[in-house]
Order: structure tokens, then sequence, then C-alpha cells
């Protein structure tokens, strides 16, 4: 436990050289839930630690020997024509550790090139790439470390960009407690060439996050809760061309919030809630609650269910599929697809013979 303590202080002192504003950053898409399961759970997993390899996608030190041999491919459908996707395999090694590696495409479609009158001129692409490699090494049967490192590759018609990012995690997974505890540092890294081939190089989304998930012996509920942005506290962003009033328009009073209205919607914005039930042994249902999404993606006059995921999980022989469905906003939905295998599971093994 004081080795956990310790790392929570050494994160805390990273968040406060870290910190930055959000939308200064390049390379968002590396905020995009992956896979299906993260989506169903809110946008974010890093405390479970089992057989599913995609875990690792959010948090380096969730592989395992469970994870050896594992290959999942997943697809999101976006916004509009934008769709990605991410592939990964991984491998375990006998007093080394345990690795994968993984790549990660955004294709935003065919966009129109105009010139300066508004002209059509032609069309053109737009793609970001993420190939990482991540590592876990077993401190303990309690404790896991973990880091990924990310090659990151931008396209933009004639516009490129390259960079590099690192994430850090650790992982206390208390098994027979059926209890887990994590903490990922995510996205220390530079862009090492900017899209115009000069300065200044942007800043990468760096974040922070703390979360725990609980399941129950004898109940099929996984409760699971994360802690996001611990590095930056005031997420509230005003949009410059549509400010909340502050004179009420028929007292012409100045419109004051109350100060633990205030603390509560900001404190709220860090939670990701989400639960796993487990119908059966190869059965589940996922819903997540991202509050923070539903405060920045709902329209003023209609909410619907924003911020609000939810998902399926379900094995048919070799094969685990889940799908997810998540309310970004009252217009715009998103649909994810993964499928996983474990490739060992297709090896034939056999049986020695008994002799009488």
């Amino acid at each position: 436990m004081r080795k956990i303590v310790l790392f929570y202080l050494l994160i805390l002192s990273f968040g406060k050289s870290f910190s930055q504003v959000g939308g200064l950053a390049s390379y968002s898409y590396l905020n995009l839930p992956i896979p299906a399961r993260t989506a169903a759970l809110g946008g974010s997993s890093i405390a479970l630690k089992d057989d599913d390899i995609n875990t690792a996608v959010q948090n380096p030190a969730s592989l395992s020997s469970k994870t050896n041999n594992a290959l999942s491919g997943s697809y999101i459908n976006f916004l509009g024509s934008i769709n990605y996707g991410y592939l990964t395999y991984g491998r375990s090694f006998k007093n080394i550790g345990h690795f994968a590696v993984g790549i990660q495409d955004i294709g935003y479609g065919s966009i129109s090139e105009r010139d300066e009158y508004g002209n059509q001129t032609g069309t053109f692409k737009a793609n970001d790439y993420n190939f990482n490699l991540t590592y876990t090494y077993d401190k303990d049967s309690l404790l896991s470390y973990g880091a990924t490192l990310k090659t990151l590759y931008s396209k933009y018609a004639q516009y490129t960009s390259i960079g590099n990012a690192l994430d850090f995690g650790i992982t206390y997974n208390k098994a027979s407690k059926l209890f887990v505890l994590s903490a990922v540092v995510q996205n220390i890294g530079r862009e090492w060439k900017t899209y115009t081939g000069g300065g200044p190089h942007e800043k990468l989304p760096f974040n922070i996050l703390i979360g725990a998930s609980k399941k129950f012996k004898h109940a099929p509920f996984r409760f699971i809760v994360t802690y996001d942005y611990l590095n930056r506290w005031d997420l509230t962003y005003t949009d410059p061309n549509n400010p909340p009033p502050t004179v009420d328009p028929f007292t012409k009073l100045p419109i004051k919030q109350h100060p633990f209205k205030q603390f509560m919607d900001k404190a709220g914005r860090h939670f990701i809630l989400a639960t796993e039930i487990s119908l059966t042994k190869n059965f589940f249902v996922r819903i997540g609650f991202n509050y923070k999404m539903r405060k920045e993606l709902s329209l003023t006059d209609k909410q619907g269910i924003a911020g609000f995921s939810g998902g399926l999980g379900f094995k048919i022989s070799k094969f685990n599929f889940s799908y997810s469905y998540a309310q970004i906003s009252p217009v715009y939905a998103m649909n994810s697809l993964t499928l996983s295998t474990n490739l060992t599971s297709f090896v034939k093994i056999d049986k020695p013979v008994v002799t009488p």
C-alpha cells in the first residue's frame, strides 16, 4: 500500500507541471474510447484486469498471462463519415513480462478541397494513426506496472505531423476480493514535426486518471468508478459565441449561481460511473454515465440521453463479441463493435496416452 501512495504523490506532482487547457492539444483522437467495452462503460475502463487485451489501450498495466496470444479488432462508427478502428495482439514471456502491439486508424472520409474563392478544386483524405507498443511487468501477485510507447502520425492532404507519447500505469489487483485499483498517466510526449513544418510544437492531450472496480462474489455486478483529469480541476467551458446570460431579462438583476452548485458541477465532470452485469458466464450487459460528456454535448433545449452509454458482450465458441451504443449528443450516436479471440484456443493439444 505504501508503494501505491508514493505513486499517487508522484502523479500529483506531474499534474502541476503538465496541466493544460483543453482544446489546445494536438492528437486529440487519443481520447477516443476503444474498444466497444470501454465505450459502453462511459469511455473509460482503466480499473479492469482480466482476459481482455483491449484494456491496455487505456492502462498499460492491465496485461497479464490471460492476454497471451490474444487478438482483437474494433470498428467504431463515429460522426458522419468519420470511422476508426483498432487492431491489437498480445504475447507473454516467462520471467520477462507481457507485451502488446496495436495500430489505430481514424479516417475522416473524403473532404472537398476549395480555393480562396470557394470553388471546388478536388477532394482530399484526412487520417490519423497511432502505432503503439505496450509492456506490463508483474511486481508480484498484487501489483503490476506498465508503459506504452505511441508513435503518432497525421496526414491531412499535403500536411503531416509526427509525434511520440508515453503512457504509464500501475494496477493493484486483489483477485481474492475481486477488487482492482489503477492509476494512469497518459500522453507525456512531444510533437516532433508540425503540420506546417515549423514551430511552435503543439501540446499533447495530457491526462491523469485514477479508477477502481469492485465485483461481488454472490452478485452479478461489477461497479466501476473513474476520476478523470486529476491534473486539472476546472473542466467547464464557456462558448465565447454563446455566453450564458449574466442578467435576468425580466428583473434586470445579476444572475448569481450558488457556490455549492458550481462546486458540484465541476466535481461531477471528473467522474465516470459504470456497471457491468454478468447475466450468465458468457453474456454481459454494460451501462455507463459520463456527466462531463452530457454537459458538453447536450443542446440547450434538448438533452436526450447524451452522456449515457450501454452495450452487450457475449461469447460464442472461441470468439468474444462486444457492442456498444453511446449517445454522445441528442442528434448523434456512436456505435462500436469489437471481436476478440485467443489464438491458443485454435491449437489442438494432444492428450497424453495413459497405458494400463
